[in-house]
């Protein structure tokens, strides 16, 4: 789909990743859509463990986005030369994982080709997860035909392979792939098609031989065949890996910013200013509403109506504050001394 190249930023004096659309899809305004979407997607999102973006562009129609420079490699790489690793390494990588991707599903968008590939390891010991190219929101136009499947097959949940709906308990899925990998040097799954992957999907992978009993657990809930069986949100897996890591953990844990992976992700979340405005006319209409029932039980007479009564007194102007937090304080003040 594209070409990334090695550049120098001239204003700044640093190095930069550009990445520019195959000539052969230039042309293509599905494929265009899809380039400018992602850099429209990486560059609102901005954490540690995700690759920056910095610019986008067309050069003589192609076009380019302009991203970190990663001086380091891919986990495949590291996998390459490597084989397995042990498990306090490994669950310090897929914390880092769990932490960008927390931080992504909460600003509403999926990735849905994490894999060995796209987890790139500084020379500084930080992991990033790269090209967004294939992530879409969960309201987004399908710009791929419907039961198209993209990515990489090895690490697709068994509901992409299937073409169905997809959720971050995708990405979760894919984690526990790598985490697969990671562990014993191997993808779950070896196969020869994509019916064959969704069939062999059905059952567990061959266990993973000397690994914890508890960190394996964990990762074999990742690659549930169901989605509503797997961890609730990227930040509940690093709590899990966490909890059963050989030692502490080096990495700190994300926080969960959303209520479950399989939902409809997080909108954006409303500033306190709305909700002390909130706050303030729901305590209004309270304020109205005992206001009326006061005025309508006076005018009725009480318990006893033959009884005479004075008419009340005007309830005269609400309080205000001078900004929406202050003027709830002071409307709460002024309910609790009328009701004494």
């Amino acid at each position: 789909m594209a070409t990334v190249e090695l550049a120098r930023d001239a204003e700044l004096a640093r190095k930069v990743a550009v990445k520019r659309l195959s000539a052969s899809l230039a042309g293509d305004p599905v494929f265009q859509k899809r380039f400018f979407r992602e850099a429209r997607m990486a560059a609102s999102l901005s954490h540690p463990n995700l690759v920056a973006v910095y610019d986008v562009g067309e050069d003589d129609g192609v076009p380019y986005i302009v991203m970190e420079y990663v001086a380091g490699e891919t986990l495949a790489e590291v996998i390459a030369r490597n084989g397995a690793l042990d498990a306090q390494r490994a669950v310090d990588l897929l914390l880092q994982v769990c932490a960008g991707l927390e931080h992504a599903h909460a600003a509403g968008l999926v990735h849905r080709d994490i894999k060995p590939q796209n987890l790139l390891l500084g020379a500084d010991g930080v992991l990033k997860i790269a090209d967004f190219g294939i992530a879409r929101t969960p309201d987004a136009t399908r710009l791929t035909q419907a039961g198209t499947v993209l990515g990489t097959a090895a690490y697709l949940a068994p509901e992409q392979v299937a073409g169905e709906r997809v959720t971050a308990a995708a990405d979760l899925y894919s984690v526990g792939a790598v985490a697969y990998e990671l562990l014993t040097g191997r993808v779950p799954y070896e196969f020869e098609s994509l019916v064959d992957l969704a069939v062999k999907q059905r059952r567990q992978p061959p266990p993973l031989e000397g690994v914890p009993r508890r960190l394996a657990r964990a990762i074999m809930r990742c690659l549930a065949v169901e989605p509503d069986d797997r961890p609730r949100s990227a930040a509940a897996l690093a709590q899990e890996l966490a909890e059963v890591s050989p030692e502490p953990p080096t990495q700190p844990l994300p926080r969960s910013q959303v209520t479950a992976a399989t939902g409809v992700l997080a909108a954006p979340r409303r500033t306190l200013h709305v909700s002390y405005r909130a706050l303030l006319v729901a305590l209004a209409l309270v304020a109205a509403v005992l206001v009326a029932g006061g005025l309508g039980y006076a005018y009725l007479g009480g318990d006893d109506a033959t009884t005479p009564r004075e008419q009340p007194a005007r309830v005269g102007v609400l309080p205000r504050g001078d900004t929406p937090a202050e003027s709830a304080r002071l409307l709460a003040e002024w309910l609790r001394a009328r009701a004494g």
